[in-house]
């Protein structure tokens, strides 16, 4: 019996047909990218797909011709800030193609950049909604930072800028404080980036080191670069953890879920340096003001002790030069007394001073008889004399 049957060209043929003739015009689905590479003659081809929670259910190939190419890709970068990569959910405007030779696939026309930016947003809400119902959002702040945190772990790329930036900041500082960051490598962007950093964040305390802190931190990116650390699991880990964290993610305006739930944040890896210099800098100066505080103090001391000595210095010299007065006085008088009683005075008032031949000053004529040579001392010389007669005073 002879088989009906048509070769695979016309089966081909037919399916075209078909399936083109259900969608004639263009139409936008929402799809996840799970592969994607750009040809070096300009066209980029990508793999679309969609899971749910049994996994991947839908996948198809697709293809953006390379005149399409040069203004899509440009357009998209500069209003996401971020090319087209694996793990974007975007909203594509498609044509259904079937192709004999090649099969079934999606020529891209258009790529709705804002879809990628919104799907991110309301994924983000929905985190922080959970964050918020199971009250994690605030943990971290019941955590105390060290007066002084030295042991630091910084979970960061080894290559990347933003960690070298915060190195050098540190290291550079005009103080001279020094400080003890030790690197826990980590992926900082992609699908992948929240696994690593739990798991950096697990190395951590795996460790046994008791550091004060741990700093997350990496520089710029575009926001879907950046949109990692908005992830769930990876903000519910650090609300938990039992050591602060601090983060320093992106450009001045990003903030993510991640700096939400850490117990600082801060806008970039230079000024997070600068928010751990400044427990140091808030330190020196509070031992600035006890030093000027203190020499103030023995200065107003030694200040009013030199005026205790100095007054102290006066009373003794005033004492001292009354004293020296009164005894000068003394002086005078006794030397008043002295001159009064001085022989040469009563004999210069007319009187004479007479002594035997021994020198004895004599105080009367009893013992005297004629002949004794006496010597009369008068002011201006001394007679040498001979007793003629010695009278009595009642003779």
């Amino acid at each position: 019996m002879e088989k009906t049957f048509i070769d695979l060209f016309e089966l081909q043929t037919r399916l075209k047909k078909g399936i083109e003739s259900l969608f004639p015009n263009r139409l936008w689905i929402k799809a996840e990218v799970s592969a994607v590479k750009a040809r070096s003659g300009g066209h980029c081809y990508l793999e679309l797909s969609q899971s749910d929670d049994s996994g991947l259910v839908a996948k198809s190939s697709a293809i953006i011709w390379s005149p399409k190419y040069r203004f899509i890709a440009p357009y998209f970068e500069s209003v996401t800030g971020s090319p087209i990569q694996e793990g974007m959910t975007l909203l594509v405007e498609v044509q259904v193609n079937y192709s004999q030779l090649y099969g079934f696939s999606l020529i891209i026309n258009d790529i709705d950049p804002e879809f990628s930016l919104g799907a991110k947003e309301m994924e983000r809400q929905k985190t922080i909604e959970r964050l918020q119902k199971e009250g994690l959002m605030d943990m971290q702040k019941g955590l105390v930072l060290p007066a002084l945190p030295y042991d630091l772990a910084v979970i960061s790329a080894s290559d990347a800028a933003g960690y070298r930036d915060f190195i050098r900041h540190l290291d550079e500082n005009p103080y001279g404080f020094k400080v003890a960051p030790e690197l826990y490598p980590a992926l900082m962007q992609g699908a992948d980036c929240p696994t690593s950093i739990i798991a950096a964040l697990d190395a951590v305390l795996a460790s046994g080191k008791e550091y004060d802190a741990v700093l997350i931190l990496r520089g710029g990116g575009s926001k879907l670069d950046l949109a990692c650390f908005d992830d769930y699991e990876m903000a519910a880990v650090i609300s938990q953890y039992p050591l602060p964290v601090l983060t320093a993610i992106g450009h001045d305006q990003d903030f993510h879920v991640c700096d939400m739930v850490a117990h600082e944040y801060v806008k970039t890896p230079t000024a997070l340096a600068d928010f751990v210099l400044s427990f140091y800098e808030d330190e020196d100066e509070r031992l600035s003001s006890y030093e000027n505080r203190i020499r103030l103090a023995v200065s107003n001391r030694l200040y009013r002790e030199e005026a205790l000595i100095e007054s102290l210095a006066a009373r003794v010299r005033s004492a001292f030069a009354l004293k020296i007065a009164a005894m000068e006085s003394g002086l005078q008088v006794l030397q008043a007394r002295i001159e009064s009683a001085d022989p040469r005075r009563i004999l210069e008032r007319g009187y004479a001073l007479v002594t035997d031949a021994d020198g004895v000053v004599l105080k009367s004529v009893s013992d005297r008889k004629t002949g004794d040579k006496v010597s009369m001392m008068f002011a201006d010389g001394t007679l040498e004399c001979t007793v003629d007669t010695v009278s009595l005073k009642n003779s």
